[in-house]
């Protein structure tokens, strides 16, 4: 007996142009676990809040910002990299109401304007400011009040701060037990201008933040390291691989191969959930492994978000993004939200986004915040 067909409401800032489809359990597992997901696309400029209100129906909304890559949760704000700043937004909806259907509405309260950065993974420390990839100046930053970012850390093999994009620095993973930075991925360890764009295959490297050391070598077009119970975790983007990084052996073990071009990753319970994208017709992405590995194992790529069984290394779940949608760059979790919303900044919704604050008395004007 066949499962019955999942039922997929979408909306968003626009008709939608691209197509969603799901295998048949991934709304009943959302739903098991309590989960929302985020997923970016910069291809098109979108931000996907995915949630399950029941076993057999998903809820799907978008909302518009150019080039958006990283997405990163603390508690309740969701921290966004877009194409010329940095958005965090906050979640107004008390534990256990909701507003007009949705049990999450994320609504933006501070942007810091970095320019064009090129800003890809977000962290966000234990006090709630964010950290950024800045992969134009090859560093990673903070935001600032007085200047569009401040580096925070630079790879050993970097010489100059420049705006060159010198060894494609993209990856940030948190340590879960301090909440700081702990290991970033660069396409290569090169040190000119877009200097890694020639050796991409085979040179990757992770980094550990705090030893400036380099783990682990040989990976080809590395992305979305991330720290999961004590194991570091990456996804070798270039092979279609998800693995383990071993760093005191330098050893990067494969785990399992996915049918698509690996970036954003997250963990609940056992499963890492992957983002897909269709491979490119650039030639910086052109002639890497995975076309050679997609051929042989007869797979067709794909542009989905897939659910992986750690334990087994296969593919439980997935939600499929087709149409015009080509790539995804991150997947945050939303922990608790069957049915999250976030209010965006096209067709007029922030304008209408009004809210009135506690009263303010004057004598506490002049008291330092």
């Amino acid at each position: 007996m066949s499962a019955a067909p999942i039922q997929i409401q979408s909306d968003g800032d626009s008709a939608p142009p691209y197509r969603v489809d799901a295998s048949p359990g991934l709304a009943g597992w959302l739903r098991q676990h309590e989960l929302g997901l985020a997923v970016t696309t910069y291809q098109i400029g979108k931000l996907f809040l995915v949630g399950a209100p029941d076993a057999q129906r998903l809820n799907v909304t978008e909302r518009t910002f150019e080039r958006c890559l990283g997405v990163a949760i603390q508690r309740d704000s969701l921290y966004l990299a877009g194409l010329n700043a940095l958005y965090r937004f906050t979640n107004v909806v008390p534990a256990g109401q909701d507003l007009e259907g949705h049990d999450a509405v994320y609504v933006p309260q501070v942007a810091w304007f970095t320019g064009d950065v090129f800003a890809h993974d977000v962290g966000v420390l234990p006090g709630g400011r964010p950290v950024f990839v800045n992969t134009l100046f090859s560093c990673l930053a903070t935001v600032d009040e007085a200047s569009s970012f401040r580096p925070v850390w630079t790879p050993p093999f970097v010489n100059q701060l420049a705006p060159q994009d010198r060894c494609h620095l993209n990856g940030l993973a948190m340590d879960e037990t301090t909440g700081l930075p702990a290991y970033m991925t660069a396409a290569a360890p090169t040190d000119t201008a877009r200097g890694w764009s020639d050796q991409r295959v085979g040179n990757g490297v992770v980094l550990d933040i705090a030893s400036g050391e380099t783990v682990c070598r040989g990976l080809t077009m590395p992305h979305s390291p991330r720290l999961h119970r004590g194991k570091l975790y990456v996804l070798n983007a270039g092979t279609g691989e998800l693995g383990l990084v071993e760093p005191k052996a330098g050893r990067f073990t494969p785990l399992a191969f996915l049918p698509g071009f690996a970036r954003g990753l997250a963990f609940h319970e056992g499963h890492a959930l992957v983002g897909l994208s269709l491979p490119r017709t650039h030639k910086v992405f052109t002639g890497l492994p995975l076309e050679d590995r997609l051929k042989a194992a007869g797979e067709e790529p794909r542009c989905a978000v897939v659910v992986v069984d750690l334990a087994s290394g296969k593919v439980v779940h997935w939600l499929r993004l087709g149409g015009v949608v080509r790539e995804l760059y991150d997947i945050a979790l939303l922990p608790g939200y069957r049915r999250p919303m976030l209010v965006g900044l096209a067709q007029g919704q922030i304008n209408r986004l009004v809210m009135r604050g506690r009263p303010l008395p004057l004598s506490e004007l002049a008291t330092p915040t």
